[in-house]
């Protein structure tokens, strides 16, 4: 497959930044026990407290019901245990950990598996999203790769920059999550206040490749469409089944080339194309 190849051509010299959804822990062996998507992990959340039943299957809507009768400390606390499994990085993390030339990973769910499978390798560090909630004031903050916070003068060092938009259970428990959180950030994001300027810089002429992503709602789509702004107008996305007509439109929208092979298949055509080195456990 020609745009494959391509792919892993881009990825290999750092002009494709890949972008990771929750659907990755699917193709993570052992990842069973941490939620793995948003109808898995409201599931969690509703499970530590009575949620009315007509917001029981809404993720945000159900974090934000939580938060205004059970407080933030409750939302927070459901999440970190939602998401304290210990699960071994798979091949997929340690393959994009072992890149030299990476200038940004996205990943866009609460597991720390990406930040694990990096912590053996070379120079790299975080910027996450944080909540209004906790951190009035303040969009995101950097940790190196030992959990410090710092601030964003070291991150210029790094060679490899994770960018968490949504947070993470590692190293500070930051999540965005609830409906205020996301309200927040959306009313500053067409003007990318929101965005780190480091993940702005490093994506200029750059391409994405979206892998386990859907685009089904609203919220997939517009953070996908702002961090995305201002990079390159071609990009790819690992998508297989039927797409939505919003789905569909999206990619057509963003010029996203749609690749229809799993995460499996993708991680044995990295092995034939030279691209992937041997993997090894942290």
């Amino acid at each position: 497959m020609a745009a494959v190849d391509e792919v892993f051509a881009g990825i290999a010299n750092g002009a494709v930044i890949p972008y990771l959804g929750p659907g990755v822990l699917a193709a993570t062996p052992g990842s069973e026990a941490l939620p793995g998507s948003p109808t898995r992990l409201v599931l969690r959340l509703v499970a530590k407290a009575s949620v009315p039943h007509k917001i029981r299957n809404n993720l945000t809507a159900a974090a934000q019901f939580i938060e205004n009768f059970k407080h933030r400390k409750t939302v927070v606390k459901a999440m970190t245990e939602a998401f304290s499994v210990e699960v071994a990085p798979g091949d997929l993390h340690h393959y994009f950990a072992s890149l030299p030339q990476l200038p940004v990973i996205v990943s866009t769910w609460y597991d720390g598996l990406l930040m694990k499978a990096f912590a053996s390798h070379g120079s790299w560090g975080a910027v996450q999203g944080v909540s209004q909630s906790e951190h009035f004031g303040i969009w995101t903050q950097y940790f190196d790769r030992n959990g410090a916070r710092v601030d964003e003068a070291r991150a210029r060092d790094w060679a490899t920059l994770l960018y968490q938009p949504l947070g993470s259970i590692v190293p500070a428990a930051n999540f965005l999550v609830s409906d205020t959180d996301f309200v927040e950030v959306l009313t500053e994001i067409d003007i990318q206040t929101p965005i780190p300027a480091l993940v702005q810089e490093r994506r200029r002429g750059r391409h994405f490749l979206f892998l386990g992503c859907r685009f089904a709602t609203q919220l997939d789509r517009l953070f996908a469409r702002q961090i995305m702004k201002r990079s390159s107008d071609r990009h790819w996305a690992l998508l297989e089944g039927d797409l939505t007509h919003n789905e569909a439109r999206f990619l057509d929208e963003q010029n996203i080339e749609r690749i229809g092979m799993s995460l499996v298949e993708f991680l044995t055509h990295s092995g034939k194309s030279g691209t992937r080195p041997p993997v090894t456990a942290v």
